[in-house]
């Protein structure tokens, strides 16, 4: 009796042994992968099965291998934060699996997580325990960063092949990025990727594709993470382009977005070794660094330019078709009887002074003046022609080099070059910055506001060139030409009592993407 006695306590003994390892009354189950929006709030669901109160259990949710630094701890009934992880203080609780779901009191021990980082993502194990037993089991969070829209960038080469450069930031995970016209998809082996200090990805690419023989193509590049929308932007040439004059690079588009990234690569370079603490995980960075968003303001093309600023003024003319005001703002004249025909678009177009044969210099025209509408009809430019009366033609092979926008086209500026070029409106300028380099050969346009670069033209001068406006018909409000205090001082723009601090907010610049 003595030994079977024995027996049953060895089997007792084993069978509650048992029990506590993997007892049949407490299971532990999540969910399927959740993919959620940096900044926003998700729950990682965890229940256990059959259901049963929680209230008086252990519940321990924990990453990798931290199980003694848990991202929350519920035991004795009450949330014990003493060992959590520091970087989710504040931001856990119990969520609830579901609309139906009755919390705690049912089994639910679902993770609640707000303001989620780039950081947040990866597996977490859920862990509950009792006096009887314990189960885990893991769940695995996708955070993801929606980037900006494509910027564009496009230039004429030989043999009528067009370069089409395609840059955007701000994702995460690593986006792709696709090239198509109407017909199809368009190949490119050409596509490079980055990755900045906060984590967030970006890629550029870019492609040859041939002129089309229709009256007009569109190209367009998208950029999509995986399973969401993508984000599209395109050019649309007006058409195919024509042959210039031997020796003429007038029309071509300055291809802004590959020079300035390598600047901007050096500049980065530079920022990282300085300032920024090197990453310890692995990781192949690619060549094409991404924009800084945050962190110490850095030179741009645009502080440079503006240290050349110089006063200009409209010439001054008689022209029944424009109304203008102190030599520096200018609109059309409401009751002027324009004529019918379709080389009347210069009888609104107005020179200025002074003119410039060498050098850099730099103006500002104010398209957004107090209690009026925006304009959206106007050029800004320069030009060499001696007569812009009825009848001139405002083409590059005339003299004519600016950038328009109209009423008609609301999402597009146009360059007037041979052929026509289409760049994808993403902020109306409020005022805009003319950079004549004259000697480089080189007109940019910029939006002076947030300091970015509309587009470029690779530009032979030869001759004078003056300052060019155009109000444009019907749109009566007016542009006004931007006065400083003198050579290299910077103007006041309207509606500011006080001149801007040169060495502060010009001669510094935030370094911004570059829009072609």
């Amino acid at each position: 009796m003595g030994i079977l006695r024995w027996h049953v306590l060895l089997i007792a003994a084993l069978s509650v042994s048992l029990l506590e390892a993997a007892p049949a009354s407490l299971q532990v189950f999540v969910g399927s992968p959740i993919s959620v929006a940096r900044g926003h709030t998700t729950t990682l669901p965890c229940w256990l099965s059959p259901k049963q109160s929680a209230e008086a259990l252990e519940v321990r949710w924990y990453r990798s291998d931290n199980f003694d630094s848990p991202v929350l701890l519920y035991q004795g009934k009450s949330f014990q934060n003493a060992s959590q992880d520091a970087s989710y203080s504040g931001r856990v609780s119990f969520g609830l699996k579901d609309a139906v779901s009755g919390g705690l009191k049912v089994g639910d021990v679902s993770l609640k997580l707000t303001d989620v980082t780039l950081d947040d993502e990866g597996q977490y194990t859920c862990y509950v325990s009792s006096n009887q037993g314990y189960d885990s089991d893991s769940v695995n969070l996708v955070v993801t960063q929606t980037g900006t829209s494509p910027l564009l960038s496009a230039v004429w080469i030989e043999d009528n092949m067009l370069n089409m450069s395609c840059q955007s930031e701000g994702w995460y995970p690593q986006p792709s990025l696709r090239w198509s016209d109407p017909n199809k998809d368009l190949s490119s082996n050409n596509t490079k990727s980055s990755e900045d200090f906060s984590g967030l990805k970006s890629v550029h690419s870019w492609i040859l594709v041939p002129s089309s023989s229709e009256v007009s193509s569109k190209v367009y590049c998208s950029v999509s993470l995986p399973g969401e929308e993508a984000k599209v932007a395109r050019v649309h040439l007006e058409k195919p382009p024509q042959a210039e004059p031997e020796g003429s690079h007038v029309g071509w588009i300055f291809f802004a977005l590959l020079s300035v990234a390598v600047v901007i690569a050096t500049l980065l370079f530079y920022f990282r070794k300085r300032w920024i603490k090197p990453k310890t995980e692995s990781g192949n960075p690619e060549e094409n660094c991404a924009l800084l968003t945050k962190g110490p303001i850095l030179p741009t093309d645009l502080s440079e330019a503006k240290k050349h600023f110089v006063n200009v003024a409209l010439a001054k003319v008689t022209n029944p078709f424009l109304k203008i005001k102190d030599d520096r703002k200018v609109r059309d004249t409401v009751d002027a009887a324009f004529p019918d025909g379709p080389d009347v678009t210069c009888l609104t177009a107005i020179k200025g002074t002074p003119g410039f044969s060498s050098g850099r210099h730099y103006w500002e025209v104010s398209l957004d003046q107090p209690n009026t509408d925006p304009k959206k009809s106007w050029w800004i430019g320069v030009t060499s022609a001696t007569d812009i009366s009825e009848g001139s033609s405002p083409t590059t092979s005339n003299g004519f080099w600016f950038l328009s926008s109209s009423s008609d086209r609301a999402g597009v500026f146009q360059f007037n070059t041979e052929p026509n070029i289409l760049l994808p409106v993403y902020s109306r300028p409020q005022i805009v910055g003319v950079d004549l380099n004259y000697d480089d050969g080189k007109l940019s346009f910029y939006n002076a506001k947030d300091e970015s670069l509309i587009g470029s033209l690779k530009v032979n001068f030869t001759g004078e060139v003056f300052p060019l406006f155009n109000p444009g018909k019907g749109d009566q409000s007016p542009m006004e030409i931007l006065q400083g205090e003198g050579p290299g001082k910077l103007p006041v723009e309207p509606g500011s009592q006080e001149p801007p601090n040169d060495n502060n907010s010009h001669q510094i610049e935030k370094l911004r993407r570059v829009t072609t």
